[in-house]
């Protein structure tokens, strides 16, 4: 089992950025993380943690490093008996906010990885996309967290914004691999309603070569491409539950819980979360909804698809798919070597 907790506070809103976050709500912290605390005393009951342990942990948002450490620990305190033995436990960080008296508190609560939000070391296209740290300091940032001991390090990094070139994204994944880094998740840019790039969405480029360049580029590398956006000597144990649609409790301000068929959202709002963080809406899957998530999920990841999960008609064109080269079928699980087609080849399945 997993679990994700939100943190929905940001220093500023990046333009592509269509996350559940706030840049003015920060006298609600203290308050807010009280209200984590409520609702995760909630979950671990409807959950029944008692019969399955907590595998991994991943601190998500928003910007996480906008949090004393302090405000954290009465969580981790709540978490701490529910662990399994050797649990992943995640940040998220902002290179501008992620001092290195933060991620000291961070590392001594018993946080062992962090994922820097760093998406370019070019200056221009930092601002741009209207990140708040420059390239040095994300350098700093990774250095100092390697320097104060975490276990995994990983970073961001977005593509196919207007202007990338394949010299501009080969020094971002240079310099990136300077780094004492194992883990790169490296997202194509997508412009999404709501968003300051919405009324702009000519500053996405279409090209298509590019991810299969960036891809190429950090896998000669030596990291494993396990995901369609995930690369690493590290494979995430957060990030491959989800895709094994493994149950996580979801925890906070516009969080997602899913538990054997059910989805689970807490309020969005970080009022009306405060008020009342146990209010949760539920979502019922059907079996066929299942399937179809555990075949685009599959398709995109190192996870495959169990061919017993196919009923006839999906298998037969699975089959077809195989045929062609574009499956892989190894021990009854149906593998896709071509990640990027990932969508198209789902579609073709369930069509």
């Amino acid at each position: 089992m997993l679990l994700y907790l939100h943190i929905p506070y940001c220093d500023s809103k990046c333009h592509y950025c269509s996350f559940n976050s706030y840049v003015d709500k920060f006298d609600t912290r203290t308050a807010y993380m009280e209200a984590l605390q409520t609702q995760l005393k909630y979950e671990l009951k409807r959950f029944d943690v008692k019969r399955q342990s907590i595998e991994s942990v991943f601190i998500g948002g928003g910007t996480p490093s906008t949090v004393h450490p302090k405000l954290y620990a009465p969580l981790f305190a709540q978490i701490a008996p529910h662990l399994s033995t050797g649990a992943e436990i995640t940040t998220e960080a902002n290179p501008n906010s992620a001092s290195e008296v933060w991620l000291k508190g961070m590392k001594v609560l018993g946080v062992n990885r962090v994922s820097f939000g760093v998406q370019s070391f070019d200056t221009d296209k930092l601002k741009a996309l209207g990140r708040a740290h420059t390239s040095d300091q994300a350098k700093a940032s990774i250095i100092a967290a390697r320097n104060l001991g975490f276990e995994h390090i990983s970073l961001d990094l977005i593509y196919n914004y207007k202007g990338d070139t394949r010299a501009l994204l080969l020094s971002d994944i240079t310099q990136a691999f300077s780094l004492s880094i194992d883990h790169i998740s490296a997202y194509e840019l997508t412009i999404e309603d709501g968003t300051k790039f919405s009324a702009t969405p000519e500053l996405r480029q279409e090209n298509e070569t590019l991810a299969f360049f960036v891809a190429d580029e950090i896998t000669k590398r030596g990291f494993a491409h396990y995901e369609i956006s995930n690369f690493g000597q590290y494979q995430s144990t957060h990030n491959k539950g989800y895709w094994e649609l493994k149950d996580y409790m979801g925890v906070g301000a516009g969080a997602v819980g899913f538990l054997t068929d059910t989805r689970f959202y807490p309020q969005a709002g970080i009022e009306d979360y405060i008020a009342d963080p146990t209010k949760v809406s539920t979502e019922k899957l059907s079996t066929d909804e299942l399937l179809t998530e555990r075949i685009f999920l599959g398709l995109r990841s190192t996870i495959g698809i169990d061919s017993a999960l196919f009923p006839d008609s999906m298998r037969q064109k699975a089959n077809l798919l195989l045929a062609e080269g574009k499956l892989i079928l190894k021990e009854n699980i149906f593998y896709n070597p071509n990640y990027f087609l990932s969508d198209e080849l789902a579609l073709f399945i369930l069509g």
